[in-house]
C-alpha cells in the first residue's frame, strides 16, 4: 500500500480546513490503496494555550516542542511516497521545514484555502504578530511537485511560482449532508441559518442592521438559528443559538429554510472557499450569499440561489424566500444538484487518485 504523510497544524478532525480539503476523503483513499497518517503540531491542551491572550512562557515551550516534532517529522518524510502539505508546515516566517521536505526527493504537493499571503493573526497572538511572514508562501509554491488550490483566485496567485497548479475546490460530503425533506415548524415560523465559527462570525455581526430591518418588516414570521463555538448575541432579534459539534453539523442544519453567507468584498474573503454556502446547499437549502468571490461561481443568481449585495436586495431576496415556500423549494432542489455535480466528495475523489499514482510514478530517479 502506498503511504502518504499529511503535514499539517492540527490534530485530525481539530481543523475545518483540514477536514474538509483532505481529512473526509482518506477513508475512500485507504479502499484504493493510500494508507496515510496526518503529522500535526499542536495537542488539544497546546490550543487553549497557544490562542489565549498572553501564555508567554507556554507559547514558548509549545512552540520548541513544535520545532522538535516537526523536525521528527521531516526525518521519517522518505519513508512516504508522497508529501502533502497544508497551508504551512510550522506557524512562523519560517519555510524550513518546506525545504527540507522538498529535498527528500520525495514528491510533494502543496495545497491552500484562503488568502494566506495576506496577514492573519489569531486575536490571542496579536503581539506575536512579527514572527510570521506572510511572503512565505511564495516561496513555499516553487518547491511543491504540484499545487492545489481552492478557487481560481487562489491559483491566480499560485501559477506565478510554479506551473503545475489546479483548482480542487472545498467539498461537500452528500452522503452526510442529506437534504431531510421541508418540516414546517410548529408555530409556522421561517428559519434563517448561520454557521460558522466565532472568527467569521465578526461578517454576520456586521449585517445586524440588515437582520433587524428584515425582522422589522417580517416579525414573528421569522426566527435566526446561529450555529457556532460562540454565542450570537444580537438584542431584539430571536434568535436560536445552537453550538456547533462537528458530529451533529447535518442534523443542526436541517431545520433551517434559508442559508446566509454574509461576507465582505476584500482580498481576504475572494480567497475564501464558500464552504457556508455549499453545506446549506448541500442539505437542500434555499441560500442567500453576498456576490463575492467563489460564490459568484458557485451560484447562478435566481437559479439554484441568489446573490446580494446591498442591504435592500439582501431584504428583497430573503422576502421572496421567506415568502415563497415552492421558491425555496425549487432554488433548494437545484442547489442540491450543484453541490452533487461540482462541490461533492463523489465528484472529486478519484481527482485526487490520479493525481497522487501520476505524481509517484513519475517521480524522478535517484541515481
Amino acid at each position: 500500500m502506498l503511504k502518504i504523510l499529511f503535514i499539517a497544524a492540527h490534530r485530525p478532525d481539530r481543523s475545518p480546513s483540514q477536514r474538509y480539503r483532505f481529512e473526509q476523503f482518506t477513508p475512500y483513499w485507504e479502499k484504493h490503496g493510500f494508507s496515510h497518517r496526518t503529522a500535526w503540531l499542536l495537542d488539544e491542551a497546546d490550543d487553549k494555550k497557544f490562542y489565549a491572550s498572553g501564555n508567554l512562557a507556554a507559547k514558548g515551550a509549545i512552540f520548541l516542542k513544535c520545532l522538535r516534532r516537526r523536525a521528527i517529522h521531516v526525518r521519517e518524510a522518505k519513508e512516504y511516497d508522497l508529501i502533502f502539505v497544508q497551508r504551512e508546515a510550522f506557524m512562523t516566517g519560517s519555510t524550513r521545514f518546506e525545504k527540507l521536505l522538498a529535498r527528500t526527493g520525495v514528491p510533494m504537493i502543496y495545497e491552500f484555502d484562503d488568502a494566506i499571503w495576506h496577514l492573519d493573526v489569531s486575536e490571542g497572538n496579536r503581539k506575536l504578530a512579527w514572527l510570521k511572514d506572510p511572503g512565505k508562501i511564495a516561496k513555499i509554491i516553487p518547491l511543491a511537485t504540484h499545487v492545489i488550490a481552492g478557487n481560481e483566485y487562489l491559483a491566480d496567485y499560485a501559477r506565478p511560482f510554479n506551473p503545475n497548479v489546479e483548482v480542487i475546490p472545498t467539498v461537500v460530503d452528500t452522503e452526510r449532508y442529506v437534504p431531510l425533506g421541508y418540516v414546517p415548524r410548529p408555530d409556522g415560523k421561517i428559519v434563517i441559518g448561520w454557521t460558522g465559527s466565532h472568527t467569521s462570525m465578526a461578517h454576520l455581526i456586521q449585517v445586524i442592521p440588515m437582520l433587524r430591518s428584515l425582522y422589522a418588516k417580517y416579525l414573528n414570521r421569522i426566527v435566526f438559528r446561529v450555529i457556532s463555538d460562540r454565542a450570537f448575541e444580537a438584542p431584539g432579534l430571536p434568535i436560536e443559538n445552537i453550538l456547533w459539534n462537528s458530529i451533529t453539523e447535518p442534523e443542526d442544519l436541517a431545520p433551517i429554510d434559508i442559508g446566509i453567507m454574509p461576507i465582505p468584498d476584500n482580498e481576504w474573503s475572494r480567497g475564501k472557499c464558500g464552504f457556508k454556502g455549499l453545506q446549506y446547499m448541500g442539505m437542500g437549502k434555499a441560500v442567500v450569499l453576498s456576490r463575492v468571490g467563489v460564490n459568484v461561481s458557485m451560484v447562478n443568481d435566481g437559479e439554484n440561489g441568489f446573490l446580494a449585495d446591498s442591504e435592500d436586495e439582501w431584504i428583497e431576496k430573503l422576502g421572496q424566500l421567506i415568502q415563497d415556500s415552492d421558491l425555496r423549494g425549487r432554488l433548494g432542489r437545484a442547489a442540491r444538484s450543484t453541490v452533487e455535480q461540482k462541490y461533492s466528495v463523489i465528484a472529486w475523489r478519484d481527482r485526487y487518485l490520479e493525481l497522487f499514482r501520476t505524481l509517484i510514478e513519475n517521480k524522478p530517479s535517484i541515481s
